[in-house]
């Protein structure tokens, strides 16, 4: 598990996979949500807004990623 700093208190599920440099764009990022290929706390989510919490777990592309 791979540990992703953010700044503030939450940031949303397309911007933490921009800043977590699984995807090279926004567009990359929001196909991958959409097809169902995302899953944070275990279930798939398929909401590029969804926000996200110091302490979720992020699983895409076989990498599990840990807000912090």
């Amino acid at each position: 598990m791979r540990d992703v700093q953010i700044r503030g208190d939450m940031i949303r599920l397309g911007q933490f996979l921009k800043l977590a440099d699984v995807m090279e764009s926004g567009g990359e990022s929001k196909e991958l949500i959409l097809d169902g290929e995302v899953s944070v706390n275990g279930e798939v989510d398929t909401r590029r807004g969804r926000q996200l919490h110091r302490g979720d777990v992020v699983r895409v592309l076989g990498e599990t990623l840990r807000v912090a």
